[in-house]
């Protein structure tokens, strides 16, 4: 998941600052590109290499084999995967809270179109980025006064897709070995190819890579596949929320009127919390790692990451099977598809996907 200030330069570190000062007068609100900035520059000032913390007997046992792991799946991703071989997760950066960032989400109140913003490089996105959760907060109380729907996320990584030496965190420390591996393979593709305005293509190429990735990186450790048991439940639980999402849209752009729209909505959420335990009781015999999601107030803006991720990734699977598993052709033939003006490269993604004979949008990525 990429975020932006209003910078980004290929520059070295020395001249930042003065090329802050220069894009930020052409910015929509100086305090916010400011954080960014400072945020970001943050970041830079933490980083060390790698390999010098994992030769270091004097540093943490458990950071420092966590760390060797984390560069055996970065090593894979360039030698196997033909992803960048750069400086990107071979430095490492303590942070002093449990996520790097905190996106916030808004949608208005009998809606769900998402309120897009714009930045250099990276196009329109539809979320904001916050470096300390008081500011995400706050950003959300004022969207709030004015009628927005809003949702503050979490995001424990994210990459600038190459601009920096993007660092492994320690937040994403916390994750067991698959999902940190995968991760790295996930925002080196973002590296790799990215395509201004189109999130959903991004993110569903992204997520093909992750996950092919992580099979072959399993495969070539001597490790079984994955039982899939945890990514079946999360392409079940956000069937769900599509599906309910899709009532919504229905309801919203039906003739109630505005009063009749609201109790809608409410009868609509207690529906998908209802529908949800049924799920977990009867499919997941009592799993309750989504009962504190579900359980928190639900609006509009929390519904609207899901089916970005994934929506097109049987496509790219699809794609991936062309090429006869050639990493490098692969990404050729993703450039390729990017190239395409937006209506013919979603013709050609729904052919794929049919090919691939799988619904789209029934996988989403935990992020």
């Amino acid at each position: 998941m990429p975020v932006f200030s209003c910078l980004l330069d290929r520059f070295s570190r020395a001249w930042v600052p003065l090329l802050l000062l220069g894009a930020l007068s052409g910015c929509s609100s100086l305090a916010y590109y400011t954080q960014l900035a400072e945020g970001q520059l943050e970041l830079l000032r933490r980083r060390e290499p790698v390999a010098a913390i994992v030769a270091d007997p004097a540093r943490d046992p458990q950071l420092r084999q966590r760390l060797a792991l984390a560069q055996d799946a970065r090593s894979f991703a360039s030698q196997a995967l033909d992803l960048p071989d750069n400086r990107s997760y071979r430095v490492y950066a303590e942070l002093d809270r449990p996520y790097v960032v905190w996106n916030v989400f808004a949608a208005p109140e009998l809606s769900l179109q998402p309120l897009t913003h714009c930045f250099p490089i990276a196009g329109c996105v539809a979320y904001r980025g916050y470096y300390q959760l008081g500011g995400a907060r706050g950003a959300a109380a004022l969207l709030e006064q004015d009628g927005w729907d809003t949702y503050v996320a979490g995001i424990e990584a994210y990459s600038t897709l190459g601009w920096f030496d993007d660092p492994l965190l320690s937040s994403m420390l916390r994750w067991d070995d698959e999902r940190l591996a995968a991760l790295i393979f996930h925002e080196l593709a973002h590296q790799r190819f990215y395509l201004a305005d189109d999130t959903a293509f991004n993110e569903s190429y992204a997520s093909f890579v992750e996950h092919e990735g992580l099979r072959q990186w399993r495969a070539a450790r001597g490790l079984a596949p994955l039982d899939g048991h945890a990514e079946r439940m999360r392409e079940q639980f956000t069937a769900l929320l599509l599906a309910s999402r899709a009532r919504l849209q229905a309801l919203y752009s039906g003739p109630l009127d505005e009063a009749g729209k609201r109790a809608g909505k409410a009868a609509e959420f207690e529906r998908l919390r209802a529908e949800y335990r049924a799920l977990r009781d009867r499919e997941w015999h009592g799993d309750t790692r989504y009962d504190a999601w579900i359980n928190a107030p639900l609006n509009n803006a929390k519904l609207l990451p899901f089916g970005l991720y994934d929506q097109w990734r049987p496509a790219f699977a699809a794609l991936f099977a062309e090429v006869h598993g050639d990493w490098p052709a692969f990404y050729r033939a993703v450039a390729a598809l990017g190239d395409l003006p937006a209506a013919q490269r979603e013709t050609r993604l729904q052919a794929l996907q049919a090919a691939n004979r799988v619904v789209p949008g029934a996988v989403q990525q935990a992020k």
